[in-house]
């Protein structure tokens, strides 16, 4: 038995296959390590797991969405019976810049991964990385997955909401379990750079000005790291209550709270003891003013339950962030 992760360089995958890991399952990891921030960051995730995994783990550098080299691996797959696709192009401000290299990870790198994981015969489930983002310009609030969500205000939220379709039809084709995620603003050790955390910690530790967008009025489902990967593990073997019919189905995994960003701010600036210096700017094109999670379905069918506050997870994020730049 063995489970496939995605992605399993960047900062929510390197987590689930080290909680994996953890717990004595074999993990077979996909990246293509890209560039799109900084590739250290991804191999010092990616040494850890080499580390920890020894003989459980195994790396392929591969781009998902490259049909030949995935496809070349379903021997090598023949006992996965999980196949987690965390991999994706992040960040909704750069997918009006580049919609193209979106499309082509999170959604031709989607079916891709979706047509191998229909051809592996052990295969229990196939779990994918959706986002808030999809939500898009809903103003009810707190977002439910049961909300409509054809609204999508960013390309980046558009191919995450086309994820879903394509999981529907491949369920509702091939009755195979797909269950999508959507993911509350993670945060925590091990974090991307281009993220609030990350950003806003390096700036002030340089003394250099922090853009806040909307002059500030915005607030975000901060959700710390280990509640998320605590909600991807909860879904794993959670069964389907009616197989029969098409075995598809949609998770919000938030902190289920809504926090103001200069809170947020506040509590980065405390843990680093040092005041930020601000830029107020306008709201960026594709950028959502507040997000919110019910967890009402994610608690009731598997337990979800996050615990960690900002107050709490922030510091722990800081206290990583100079141990590994050596601040």
């Amino acid at each position: 038995m063995a489970d496939l992760v995605t992605g399993v360089a960047g900062f929510i995958g390197a987590a689930v296959a080290e909680k994996l890991l953890a717990q004595g399952s074999s993990v077979i990891g996909i990246d293509n390590l890209n560039d799109y921030y900084d590739v250290s960051l991804k191999k010092a995730r990616l040494e850890r797991l080499q580390k920890m995994g020894k003989g459980s783990f195994s790396f392929y550098p591969y781009n998902i969405a490259d049909k030949e080299a995935i496809f070349g691996l379903e021997a090598s797959c023949r006992d996965v019976t999980h196949v987690l696709n965390l991999a994706a192009q992040a960040g909704v401000r750069y997918s009006i810049e580049n919609p193209f290299v979106y499309v082509e990870s999170n959604v031709m790198g989607f079916v891709v991964m979706a047509e191998l994981a229909r051809r592996l015969p052990k295969l229990k489930h196939f779990i994918y990385a959706s986002s808030s983002s999809v939500y898009g310009g809903n103003d009810k609030i707190p977002f439910s997955p049961d909300d409509a969500v054809d609204q999508p205000i960013s390309v980046y939220a558009a191919t995450k909401r086309s994820d879903e379709l394509l999981a529907y039809t491949f369920a509702h084709l091939y009755k195979m379990p797909c269950t999508g995620l959507r993911f509350f603003t993670v945060y925590g050790p091990w974090g991307r750079p281009d993220m609030a955390a990350y950003s806003f910690t390096s700036k002030i530790i340089a003394g250099q000005p922090i853009p806040v967008f909307n002059n500030g009025n915005m607030r975000r489902d901060f959700t710390y790291i280990d509640d998320i990967v605590h909600g991807i593990l909860g879904v794993l073997n959670l069964p389907f209550k009616e197989v029969a019919k098409t075995p598809t189905r949609v998770y919000n995994l938030g902190n289920s709270r809504s926090e103001r960003l200069m809170d947020y701010i506040g509590a980065i600036e405390k843990a680093l003891g040092k005041k930020a210096i601000y830029t107020f700017l306008p709201m960026q094109p594709g950028d959502i003013e507040e997000t919110f999670a019910d967890i009402t379905a994610s608690a009731e069918d598997f337990g979800y339950a996050p615990t960690t506050t900002i107050q709490e997870g922030i510091p722990r994020f800081v206290e990583w962030y100079k141990a590994y730049h050596r601040v």
